[in-house]
């Protein structure tokens, strides 16, 4: 009989993975906005990361055609971009890059597109954030984008991708990683934020789609050593089946249930020959956010000093670890 105490029904995970990431690994972050709660939390500890070059994208059609385009060094330019509410925009990533100026914008692209590619190439572990099986296709282009940029909804056509659509896209995405970078361990997840905006029931849809693709496609791989699934949607929708994990929006996690999730993925993904130097990060990190009461006591200089002691003998050790 079930325990009265025990009010979660626990995710089983997997035992310890096989390519663990340390601080001598390259992780690259690609997707939704919950794949930047991840990659914060690997920044805060000073792990080699890099998340969305693009902007936060939503779904695998996008991701898809960026990855590809980026492998195979797309140069933007004026006919990538259009100008809108005084601002310059590309259909092919998220606002956050849109920009005044017509010329920065192609530069930033041009930037992002080598900086992804240079990740990808050299990244020992890809997380991949799948967010929804909705999209928008722009009626002139034809194309799937991947931010409106509030362009008005009668330019756009709104559809629900096929689960085999989903699995081709998911296909293409780690066969053109894998041409450039064969050894990359590539991690998916299904975003737990609920896109309620499309409606409750079209949410629930457009996760169903998303996880029969994905674990269709996973299921079906030879080398599973070099693909896997982390259960970050599940756990969100089992385990802390409360809305006391939820954001004021109700949508979103909130940071009790990041930092539960994130304990989730260090116990199964971090290497335990990482957790001192967690530790030592964590203990630095902490002393550089303590407010003084009177930052010219001696108190406080002599805590300044510890600091930098600690930073660098952990530079030492980690040249590229910058505080």
């Amino acid at each position: 009989m079930t325990d009265i105490l025990d009010l979660q029904t626990k995710i089983p995970l997997k035992s310890r993975s096989e390519n663990q990431i340390d601080h001598h690994s390259k992780i690259f972050l690609l997707g939704s906005c919950f794949v930047e709660n991840i990659g914060e939390k690997l920044d805060y500890y000073k792990f080699q990361c890099l998340q969305n070059p693009f902007g936060i994208l939503f779904n695998p059609i996008v991701i898809e055609r960026l990855i590809k385009s980026s492998i195979h060094a797309k140069v933007y330019n004026e006919d990538d971009i259009f100008f809108m509410n005084e601002r310059w925009h590309s259909f092919d990533v998220h606002s956050q890059l849109s920009s005044n100026s017509k010329k920065a914008l192609i530069i930033n692209l041009n930037e992002s597109s080598a900086i992804t590619n240079d990740w990808i190439t050299e990244a020992s572990h890809i997380v991949i954030t799948l967010g929804t099986a909705w999209v928008y296709r722009n009626i002139k282009s034809g194309e799937v984008v991947a931010n409106c940029h509030k362009v008005p909804q009668k330019e756009f056509n709104k559809e629900l991708i096929s689960v085999d659509k989903i699995i081709e896209c998911l296909e293409a995405i780690v066969a053109n990683i894998q041409k450039v970078n064969p050894n990359t361990q590539v991690i998916f997840t299904i975003s737990p934020v609920r896109h309620l905006k499309d409606g409750f029931v079209e949410n629930t849809l457009s996760k169903s789609h998303l996880i029969s693709a994905l674990h269709a496609f996973l299921s079906n791989r030879d080398d599973r050593k070099t693909t896997s699934y982390f259960p970050s949607y599940e756990i969100i929708m089992d385990e802390l089946r409360d809305y006391r994990f939820y954001g004021k929006d109700m949508v979103h996690p909130n940071q009790t249930a990041i930092e539960y999730i994130w304990q989730k993925f260090r116990d199964l993904w971090i290497s335990s020959d990482s957790n001192p130097i967690m530790d030592e990060i964590e203990s630095i990190q902490k002393g550089m956010a303590h407010k003084p009461f009177n930052p010219e006591s001696a108190d406080h200089k002599q805590h300044l000093e510890r600091l930098a002691d600690k930073k660098e003998a952990l530079r030492k050790r980690f040249p590229r670890m910058e505080f």
